[in-house]
């Protein structure tokens, strides 16, 4: 029995299709992800022999043929599977040599593996992905390893590596009838010991008869400049997300900032994560500007694999990057009723109208401030001390302003909260420079706790949470107890850069409401 619950979030309702079309792109598409439990193995620092690599991925590939079935059974026209599902994770240069396969470019070549099997050696798992999209009529995006020569060259600033050959961490795409049509390697290595970066960065997209442009990236780039937010600017509004992603609360849970990145960026965004308890990575999606499918497991879940297809709309390629206007939405959770709610940027003041939540011109940070440590970054905190009333920090040059009323906990609970802000770069486990705001609920009732990790709470809050920011790429979220996301009620961009966020009659526990900024210009300074 699966203890887990898989949220639905908007409109857009799972639904079947008897096959993929062949005409123009409509106006919705039907998509899966699969979130991978992946057979792992148990001594990656060991070499194996390519038939010893092969036995292993092909257990992971069974489990992936299982899943294309079922995917395709549902309607579904595209499918991704994650990051590392094939061969999993903590290999060295040399010991993941057995699983390496040498993936030509399709923009050099047409090769269909399924059906030119013979055309390049030691490509049995391209083979075998390129007869799942076949066999289940189907594009299907995985990940994989890739070999790639680099010959050597006398130049003590030559990018080849000194064994003379490229290792890259590979997303490959087949079209529904088998042939490769893309493949794009990972730029923003996240402590990859086994891979290279490429030498320059490559911003990979691929058509599809029923839905257009897809963009690819993995993991790690989703928080930097390339290639994700060039794919943005250049109109591509549907992105590829196969990652290995480790939850780190309160302000990075997978699924919290895979909606975040969607609702900011205005894309589509098909998101596949691992499932492993011990690493903590858990959380994948389908998610649109204004709607969103995702499962993030519980802590007890059985640890196994999800698979999720929903019907998405075509987004229009003209509306990458802006602003979103008003679309209405929905949050339901399997166990209780829909509630609406008003959801999307807005440009006009009306969005902000309230009987209790108004706007202010001035911000004067409050009194008393402290500093804690918030994802290794020294945030300014102020305490929320009252059930209700206004706030206002900084920290260097992004001020933050909440207006706020909690509800009253039925159990008593006693439950506190901060409102934190930090400017500045992000240097642990990765380099970037960040704005943020964010009203973290604290894990005591100390101080000292505002910033650490926290995954329930009790207190429902109706809050206006307001920035200003010196970056236009400012990715909201709002999560709520147990890894619920919630829709946010208003948005408004400015063109001055503020942002302001507005929430209320919240599902469950405020956890995290966040305006994550980044300063993408400013990371190599």
């Amino acid at each position: 029995m699966c203890l887990s619950v898989a949220l639905y979030v908007g409109f857009y309702v799972l639904t079947s299709a008897a096959g993929q079309t062949e005409s123009a792109p409509g106006s919705s598409y039907v998509a899966a992800v699969y979130e991978h439990h992946l057979v792992l193995n148990p001594e990656p620092r060991v070499p194996l022999s390519r038939p010893e690599a092969l036995r292993h991925v092909e257990k992971n590939l069974q489990i992936y043929e299982e899943q294309s079935e079922k995917a395709a059974r549902q309607g579904a026209q595209i499918l991704v599977f994650p990051e590392d599902g094939l061969h999993g994770f903590n290999f060295s240069r040399s010991s993941i040599s057995g699983y390496l396969e040498t993936i030509p470019d399709p923009q050099q070549e047409n090769w269909n593996p399924c059906t030119e099997p013979g055309r390049h050696n030691n490509t049995e798992i391209l083979q075998r992905l390129s007869c799942m999209a076949h066999r289940y009529n189907l594009y299907l995006v995985a990940n994989m390893a890739d070999l790639q020569p680099c010959p050597l060259t006398t130049s003590p600033s030559s990018p080849c590596p000194s064994d003379g050959h490229w290792q890259f961490n590979t997303n490959v795409v087949f079209r529904s009838d088998g042939q490769l049509v893309a493949r794009y390697h990972k730029l923003n290595l996240y402590f990859e010991e086994a891979f290279d970066s490429p030498p320059q960065p490559e911003i990979i997209t691929f058509e599809t008869p029923f839905a257009g442009t897809f963009g690819l990236l993995i993991c790690f780039d989703i928080l930097f400049q390339e290639p994700t937010v060039t794919l943005v600017e250049r109109g591509v509004r549907q992105l590829i997300f196969p990652t290995a992603w480790m939850n780190q609360l309160p302000l990075l849970d997978s699924i919290q900032f895979q909606k975040a990145f969607s609702l900011g960026a205005n894309v589509t965004l098909l998101a596949s994560n691992i499932r492993n308890d011990h690493l903590i990575m858990t959380g994948s999606g389908i998610y649109t500007p204004f709607s969103a499918t995702y499962h993030h497991a519980q802590r007890g879940d059985a640890e196994e694999g999800r698979l999720l297809v929903a019907r998405v709309p075509v987004l229009d390629p003209l509306g990458a990057g802006h602003s979103v206007m008003q679309e209405e939405g929905a949050v339901r959770n399997e166990s209780t009723s829909s509630a609406d709610t008003d959801s999307g940027y807005c440009h006009q003041e009306s969005c902000l109208d309230s009987t209790h939540l108004e706007t202010t011109s001035a911000v004067s940070p409050s009194s008393v401030t402290f500093t804690s440590s918030m994802m290794y970054d020294p945030f300014t905190f102020v305490l929320l001390n009252k059930t209700e009333g206004k706030l206002d920090v900084c920290h260097g040059d992004v001020c933050c302003h909440l207006q706020y009323r909690q509800s009253q906990q039925q159990s008593g609970t006693k439950e506190l909260y901060a409102l934190g802000a930090f400017a500045g770069t992000h240097t642990v486990n990765g380099r970037y420079a960040l704005q943020v705001c964010a009203l973290v609920r604290c894990a005591g009732l100390e101080s000292s706790s505002c910033g650490q990790q926290v995954e329930e709470a009790e207190t429902k809050m109706d809050f206006l949470l307001e920035g200003t920011f010196g970056t236009r790429h400012v990715y909201p979220s709002i999560l709520a107890s147990r890894h619920v996301l919630e829709q946010p009620g208003h948005l408004e961009k400015t063109a001055d850069g503020r942002v302001t966020m507005k929430h209320s009659n919240m599902t469950g526990g405020l956890v995290t409401a966040c305006l994550y900024g980044r300063m993408y210009h400013l990371d190599n300074k």
